[in-house]
């Protein structure tokens, strides 16, 4: 079940520099498929430290979260579509029309990359959300995000594990469940909604998305290898 979890698990390469990031990919090789690299690393290494990245045989996931008007969110798209990313994030906040132009800017190029909207980020608890949201609750905004990025034709959310029960009331339960918010124990950091591994595969999550749990772990390969061995758990109970 190890390999299996190679095919659910994204590491996220939340690191402080480009040279960690190496190091580190290094040392994983051949134990994990699938990489996020976020805000820093894309600002520091961009398109040559991806390339690079995929040259070492991973799949790259860039989490950049875009938000704008829908021409400019089209043009960010059709620039990268082509690269050989994996997944690309979107966020589900733009709108039913920045949705539908990122399909756009991806099909016009005739690109693969897959698209996912993230709905609410998972270090939103009730009180920060009402922070920004007041009025309307956490519940109803999943509704209505996770619907308009199905109805854009996205091909997949970003959400919290504790989400997936009211996104699987939607038509988001027809689309790829990308889930971040995962820690194989409490660690008390800003991260307000998580499950366990196991939980989340259970729950009906399709990937995992897990960053400081094996980033600060004393031994990384070892922490990687417990997680993926959670994960084999909780597919052994789906099956069952």
């Amino acid at each position: 079940m190890e390999e299996k979890g190679q095919e659910r698990l994204i590491l996220a390469l939340d690191v402080e520099n480009l040279e960690e990031g190496r190091l580190l990919l290094g040392v994983l090789q051949g134990e994990l498929r699938y990489i996020k690299i976020g805000h820093q690393l894309y600002a520091k290494g961009g398109l040559p430290f991806i390339r690079e990245v995929m040259s070492m045989g991973y799949k790259v996931f860039l989490d950049l979260k875009m938000h704008d008007i829908p021409n400019t969110v089209r043009m960010g798209v059709e620039a990268l579509a082509n690269e050989g990313i994996w997944a690309l994030t979107l966020h589900g906040a733009g709108g039913g029309a920045m949705l539908e132009e990122a399909c756009n800017g991806r099909d016009n190029v005739g690109g693969e990359m897959i698209l996912l909207g993230v709905t609410v980020l998972t270090s939103m608890n009730n009180e920060l959300w009402q922070e920004v949201t007041p009025g309307c609750s956490m519940d109803h905004a999943l509704r209505a995000r996770s619907t308009v990025c199905a109805e854009a034709g996205i091909d997949g959310l970003v959400c919290s594990p504790l989400d997936l029960p009211i996104i699987n009331e939607t038509r988001g339960k027809e689309l790829i469940k990308v889930v971040p918010g995962i820690r194989p124990s409490a660690t008390g950091d800003d991260q307000a909604r998580t499950a366990t591994p196991k939980g989340a595969i259970i729950a009906g999550a399709d990937f995992l998305v897990v960053g400081r749990p094996i980033l600060k772990a004393e031994n990384r390969l070892e922490a990687l290898r417990n997680i993926l061995s959670d994960i084999g758990e909780g597919l052994r109970w789906k099956e069952d």
